[in-house]
């Protein structure tokens, strides 16, 4: 059996494709049982979090191992396998520990050396386990990972090169540089925060903003018990002892999903990480609870209606939430006949650009791409109702730019207008109210960024933020300590495959001496016990010494690349019943099972 792992993350795919192929835990749960069940597949365990989804499995056939779990990807993730493949990375045997322990260590997050994947890899080995589907293999495997997460944080500096999501995302909204703590503690000071969710990243983004000075934090939870409990824990330790933020305590209480929208009203900054299929902030709700919020003359280009109680100026529906009316969209009575693509990143990027360009819609999505055709057909024949209408350009003489512009476009998206455009010094007013969506799929309607007041900070911009990062020393470190890991834990692995070869031999030399003492019993019966039992004694001393160098060296070649013949030569030298060896295999399964067990009911009590 060999380890193979079938996935897609923020580095292959874009992020409305991990949004659509996110997994529920029911989803996962029968990911992994079918899986088993397939027939390459003897194991599996799944890591699903906001950034990636990976399909882990002890398999004995490769390209029939990747083909299935490509499959099951598809059908589970509810995204068509043709449309899923281009995003899909295979890893095999070195290759898949080389990358779990890379993702442990926090060199594949989005924002390099976050620790809040070790508590997710811990969460899918528990998955596994109590399921009975992680095996020795991925058993060993996740555990060691847990170990070699650890060592990256304790041995280096690794959490200077980055941060988690929650700090990251902080800093995005406060407009400071990296690790900028005094930055961040000077812009929440005072603040009310709204966190949505309740789990780990929920938490931590709560206790993180009640450290930053925040007055007062709002837990909402669709199960009320552990918002209360969050906000009790927020209550009781925060704050405690001198610590790095000056022992400040924000207040904390919960409340129910359905006080949310009243919450937001009063919020200043909030933070959502929930498990929910679709959005819990809605462009509408959001552009109420800001309406009232900003000050005289603000309400302009992409603000919400005066009254508080419209959803978005110039909404349009597309199926999914309202389209926020941006700075072109309101020049006309219609904002469906505004050009969605933002010009003016369009113009820094490439002089002359034409709107009208192949490259202009690459990476739209469907309502922008009907919003664009919609344009194009009103707007390019003559001016419409109270705007100019667009430059026409020839396409030929466009050849050059789009081509240029294309390529651009090619390692992300055109630029689409993600927030309004105020003139005057509403352009500098500082926004009322900050999100951060830590969610996959997304809990926060991306058409919040185009209201005026508001400041949205979601995966896809925090990995825009996080692309040019600078690599520290710190990494390098990392990246020998994982390679050392790997190539113990292959050794190990590999020594490990010819311990039922081994086992199989003694017992075998076991099941020989027995029969020739008893065929000595039957020749010298006047033997008393302790004569026996010395005789005994000297032979199996005499087969255990015959095998010990053999079986000793034969481990050490196995752990050595190419190692895996050793086994087989072991089985013919000595006409190992293949059943024997088999059975030892069993046995170990069935051993690691129990344990697996014991770890359910053990947790279930703690």
């Amino acid at each position: 059996m060999s380890l193979l792992v079938v996935g897609l993350s923020h580095r292959s795919a874009p992020v409305s494709v991990l949004e659509r192929a996110a997994l529920s835990a029911d989803a996962a749960a029968k990911l992994l049982h079918d899986t088993v069940e397939a027939e390459p597949a003897a194991a599996a365990a799944v890591l699903a979090t906001c950034n990636r989804i990976e399909l882990y499995a002890d398999v004995d056939k490769f390209h029939a191992g990747v083909s299935e779990l490509s499959t099951l990807l598809a059908q589970h993730s509810g995204v068509g396998l043709d449309e899923l493949t281009p995003y899909l990375y295979v890893h095999y045997e070195d290759r898949a520990v080389h990358h779990l322990f890379s993702v442990a260590c926090g060199l594949d997050s989005m924002v390099v050396g976050e620790g809040q994947i070790l508590g997710q890899i811990k969460d899918a080995l528990a998955t596994a386990q109590e399921l009975h589907t992680a095996g020795r293999l991925l058993n060993d495997l996740f555990q060691q990972a847990l170990r070699v997460g650890k060592r990256a944080h304790s041995e280096t500096g690794i959490d200077r090169a980055g941060q988690s999501l929650v700090t990251f995302g902080l800093e995005q909204l406060a407009g400071a540089g990296p690790g900028a703590e005094a930055a961040v503690r000077a812009w929440a000071a005072g603040k009310r925060a709204l966190v949505i969710g309740a789990g780990s990243m929920s938490s931590l983004a709560a206790a993180t903003l009640s450290r930053a000075g925040v007055a007062e934090v709002v837990i909402a939870n669709r199960t009320h018990a552990r918002a209360k409990r969050l906000a009790r824990i927020l209550s009781e330790s925060v704050g405690e002892g001198p610590g790095p933020h000056g022992g400040t305590r924000a207040a904390a209480r919960a409340v129910r999903m359905d006080r949310v929208a009243d919450e937001l009203t009063r919020a200043d900054v909030v933070v959502s990480c929930t498990g929910a299929t679709g959005l819990v902030l809605t462009a509408e709700a959001v552009a109420a609870a800001v309406a009232d919020r900003l000050p005289p003359g603000a309400a302009g280009p992409g603000a919400a209606g005066g009254d508080g109680a419209a959803a978005v100026r110039g909404a349009v529906p597309d199926g999914r939430t309202g389209h926020a009316a941006g700075p072109q969209e309101a020049a006309g009575p219609a904002g469906k006949d505004a050009c969605p693509v933002d010009m003016a990143a369009v113009q820094e990027a490439a002089a002359g650009f034409s709107v009208q360009g192949e490259a202009a819609v690459a990476g739209m999505d469907a309502a922008a791409l009907e919003q664009h055709a919609a344009w194009v057909d009103k707007g390019i024949g003559g001016p419409a109702a109270g705007r100019t209408a667009p430059v026409v350009h020839d396409p030929a003489a466009d050849a050059e730019t789009i081509v240029a512009l294309a390529a651009a476009a090619a390692a992300g998206r055109v630029p689409e207008r993600r927030g309004p455009r105020p003139e005057g010094p509403a352009a500098h007013r500082p926004p009322v109210l900050a999100l951060l969506d830590l969610a996959m799929p997304r809990d926060v309607d991306a058409e919040v960024h185009r209201i005026a007041g508001v400041r949205l900070v979601d995966i896809e911009s925090l990995a825009a933020a996080s692309a040019d990062a600078p690599m520290a020393a710190d990494v390098d470190q990392v990246r020998v300590i994982v390679s050392d890991e790997v190539a113990a834990f292959g050794a190990a692995q590999r020594a490990a495959r010819i311990t039922p070869t081994v086992v199989a031999l003694r017992t075998m030399a076991a099941d020989v001496v027995a029969g020739e003492i008893a065929r000595l019993d039957g020749r010298l019966p006047e033997l008393d016990g302790k004569q026996r039992a010395e005789i005994t004694q000297t032979v199996r001393r005499v087969v255990d010494k015959l095998l010990h160098a053999p079986t000793v060296r034969v481990k050490q070649l196995a752990a050595e690349p190419g190692g895996a013949g050793y086994a087989d030569a072991l089985r013919t030298l000595f006409d190992l019943d293949p059943e024997t060896v088999a059975s030892v295999s069993r046995a170990e399964r069935n051993d690691l099972n129990d344990a697996d067990v014991n770890d359910g009911k053990n947790r279930g009590r703690a």
